[in-house]
């Protein structure tokens, strides 16, 4: 018993200070993107600080770097972190269609995204080939590009934090409490980049708390952190690239639609209670 409780207490100790070092390197980044020029290159860096808290946490510890799960795990575990994010960011947009909160694009918008992805001057396309092509790029090496920063955020968030507080709270409280980390974590670039401030927090937090359940899930189950770096990629590959360029806005639609609206939100929420009953089964 009383090792017990010591170990639980050095577990607190070891979060504590990962938490400041990724509060202190994260304070400079969010400092150049509020008040450097052009302000989106530092976030990247900003992605990166959570690896950085993470290797630097170890080090103080006396462990090392090899003790996290590198090991890529059972592809299972791979094809499910690359469907479910695709699969909720489809349900999104179908949601968004039917019930007329935007409406698909038509001929000219595709065309102008073809022009953004390289597509034209190849020859005569459709807009349905634009499609296609627009949805394999960018859900093949999009998705390897954007695993670049995602790993970043991977390796200190589901690669060291998860497994810190695996020590000391069950399933659902750690999900819980690194998603409002990570959520937190966040907050001056909602702020920075916002319009209505307060929805898009709120809905932003639904959907990172949302996500930690899902991810946590695969990180636990594979006992590697490539699910989560995967999920994190696809997930922001398809909400952020994919999605907004086959839907166009309507007349009161703004809140509704984007990685911070309102129809994102439920559907994450639905995805991840559906996470939270499933690790709850099977007593992960």
């Amino acid at each position: 018993m009383a090792n017990k409780l010591i170990e639980k207490k050095e577990a607190w100790k070891t979060i504590c200070v990962f938490l400041i070092i990724v509060t202190l390197f994260s304070a400079v980044f969010h400092y150049a993107i509020v008040n450097l020029y052009p302000s989106r290159i530092y976030i990247g860096g900003l992605m990166w600080t959570p690896a950085l808290a993470a290797i630097m946490t170890l080090k103080l510890k006396g462990r090392p770097i090899a003790s996290l799960n590198w090991s890529w795990g059972k592809w299972k575990y791979i094809r499910m972190s690359y469907i479910i994010p695709a699969l909720y960011a489809l349900v999104c947009g179908l949601l968004v269609w039917s019930f007329s909160l935007g409406s698909m694009s038509n001929e000219e918008s595709l065309l102008e995204w073809a022009k953004e992805l390289g597509l034209i001057g190849i020859g005569t396309l459709s807009p349905t080939y634009v499609v296609i092509i627009g949805v394999v790029l960018l859900g093949t090496i999009g998705v390897i590009r954007a695993m670049a920063t995602t790993l970043g955020e991977e390796i200190g968030w589901r690669g060291f934090f998860i497994y810190e507080l695996r020590k000391v709270l069950s399933f659902t409280g750690v999900s819980l409490f690194s998603g409002i980390i990570w959520a937190t974590w966040h907050w001056p670039i909602i702020v920075y980049y916002g319009d209505n401030i307060v929805l898009e927090m709120a809905c932003f937090y639904v959907v990172i708390i949302s996500m930690s359940f899902m991810m946590t899930y695969y990180t636990f189950k594979s006992n590697s952190l490539w699910p989560a770096v995967i999920f994190h990629a696809v997930s922001n590959v398809y909400i952020q690239k994919i999605f907004p360029p086959l839907t166009t806005k309507i007349e009161g639609s703004e809140h509704w639609l984007g990685e911070n609206g309102i129809m994102f939100a439920i559907v994450t929420f639905g995805f991840g209670l559906l996470f939270w009953r499933k690790a709850v089964k099977e007593n992960l």
